[in-house]
């Protein structure tokens, strides 16, 4: 039979569930709209769409590797209970198995779940319906490096390979590898530590280095001194800007008597070659995430009122 528009609405409207989905869930049944709203039910389409809508800020940061390469996702759920279901774990670590093959967001997001026709998105809400709360693929990302290593680091594991805060940190050798990822994953512990704003002084965001530079100058030229002198007085400044958020720069968390650049030149006796540290990611669960907050008292109060 032929489904209008109209009664497609009228299911989205009861349902939450998509357009397309609400399409099919009538032509399923025949246009009958109580049948069609279990049909969306047992698919766990309805249930999925109505708690699309609740933050999702808790959940897993997975990491996977391979030979000179490795990829970080995050997975995002309602609530750190879910984040330490089982079901869940094997999601993310199979999200970050696909991150390894496909790298991006997006192509992850549009790639073939392991084991499924269905892509990593649609794996996840099928899902939603059965874990019980909303859930989302928020990020992927990879590294390589045509000799050397990638190392990975997982803060407060979980599980293998799954945990709050994950890092990786790639360097480019032709020495030993086994000595490069041993120091690669000290600096990813380090990078997990201190959080740097960027590899070298020259990556640093240039709007953050000029608002830097106007409150340093500000801060300057309350002193009363000279431009001359504020200017010197501003570079100064500006060097112990960088020292604390440049990788490179950044006093080494295992000997902070020295810094990181030092510690990889020092590290390349071990690894009986010049090395270099091309790259780092790091991935804080929920980072740039605007959480919910709710006022239990305000509500009680609301509730009572009415």
């Amino acid at each position: 039979m032929s489904i209008s528009a109209a009664q497609v609405k009228e299911l989205r409207d009861l349902t939450g569930a998509g357009m397309m989905d609400c399409k099919a869930a009538l032509n399923e049944t025949n246009g009958d709209m109580e049948a069609a709203v279990d049909w969306l039910r047992k698919k766990g389409i309805s249930k999925a769409d109505k708690k699309a809508g609740r933050t999702a800020a808790e959940g897993l940061i997975g990491v996977d590797s391979g030979v000179r390469e490795a990829a970080i996702v995050e997975v995002n759920s309602e609530t750190d209970f879910v984040a330490r279901n089982a079901a869940f774990q094997e999601i993310v670590a199979n999200v970050a198995k696909v991150a390894l093959a496909y790298g991006t967001t997006e192509a992850v997001a549009a790639a073939k779940y392991p084991g499924s026709d269905k892509s990593v998105t649609d794996t996840i809400k099928d899902a939603v319906g059965t874990i019980g709360e909303n859930m989302g693929f928020r990020r992927s990302a990879k590294l390589t490096v045509p000799h050397g290593v990638v190392a990975t680091y997982v803060h407060n594991a979980v599980a293998d390979g799954l945990g709050k805060l994950g890092v990786l940190v790639a360097i480019e050798t032709t020495g030993n590898e086994h000595a490069a990822n041993a120091f690669a994953r000290q600096v990813a512990m380090h990078v997990a530590a201190t959080s740097p704003m960027a590899l070298t002084a020259e990556e640093v965001d240039p709007a953050a280095v000029e608002r830097e530079k106007a409150i340093f100058a500000d801060q300057a030229r309350q002193t009363g001194k000279p431009e001359a002198i504020i200017e010197k007085m501003v570079e100064g400044r500006l060097r112990k800007f960088y020292e604390e958020v440049v990788l490179l720069k950044q006093a080494f968390v295992l000997n902070p008597d020295i810094t990181v650049e030092k510690a990889l030149k020092d590290a390349e006796k071990e690894i009986g070659a010049p090395a270099k540290i091309t790259a780092y990611l790091r991935f804080a669960l929920g980072e740039g995430i605007e959480k919910e907050t709710t006022d239990f008292a305000a509500e009680v109060a609301a509730a009572v009122k009415k």
